[in-house]
């Protein structure tokens, strides 16, 4: 018969608390204290993590819509004007039978901005709760957006290498559209919104604090100073 999984403590039950610039962990420092070695000011959790996530998720998902809508990306030549968004760009390249770079920019410039936006979302929305819900598949996927996430530029790149590069007066001219500065914005933003989350709220659940409650309470009663 297999044992009962034991109730996960974190360092902030624990009465620990490591400095986010110097790495060192203290025990018994209050929240706001600075740190002894670099003197550094001491927080057990990111201050303000949720909220300034919300603003960083919000203004991205306000911006994803023009970022895939209006013009990346214009080319002015003898033959015309021509203004392509995310998508069409896609599509050209499908048709032309690129498969793999269609793809690839499909799923850099379209799915992996989407992806981070829900992912960020769930994980902070669940922490704000205090839920204690797969939390160890939450954690591993907070890792996966860190690792994904620098792959989302890869559009505003190509928009500015042709924009260098394919600048023949009178013949052909390609500049940014709109689009690339509203698309460069949810990439921006979702990286804040990434850094302002504190992956470790994920293990702050109600339980936990409950248990931590009772806990003093019990310590209290017999005339204890519980940490």
């Amino acid at each position: 018969m297999t044992e009962p999984t034991p109730p996960v403590r974190t360092g902030a039950q624990l009465g620990l608390m490591s400095c986010h610039h110097c790495g060192t962990v203290w025990e018994g420092a209050g929240d706001g204290e600075c740190c002894a070695r670099c003197s550094t000011r001491l927080h057990a959790r990111k201050p303000d993590s949720f909220n300034r996530t919300w603003a960083y998720l919000i203004a991205a998902a306000i911006l994803y819509l023009p970022a895939n809508l209006l013009p990346v990306m214009i080319t002015k030549s003898l033959f015309g004007t021509q203004q392509d968004t995310i998508l069409s760009g896609v599509i050209y390249f499908w048709v032309s039978g690129a498969y793999g770079l269609a793809a690839l920019i499909f799923i850099a410039s379209f799915l992996v901005p989407l992806f981070k936006l829900t992912a960020l979302t769930l994980l902070n929305f669940m922490a704000q709760r205090g839920s204690d819900w797969r939390q160890l598949e939450r954690a591993k996927l907070y890792r996966i957006l860190e690792v994904i996430g620098r792959w989302s530029m890869l559009d505003v790149f190509v928009v500015a290498l042709l924009a260098g590069l394919v600048r023949i007066h009178g013949f052909a001219e390609i500049t940014a559209g709109v689009g690339i500065a509203a698309f460069g914005a949810v990439v921006v933003l979702t990286m804040l919104a990434s850094l302002s989350f504190d992956p470790r709220l994920t293990w702050d659940t109600r339980a936990a604090a409950k248990r931590r409650k009772r806990k003093q309470q019990d310590g209290m009663k017999r005339g204890e100073t519980v940490v």
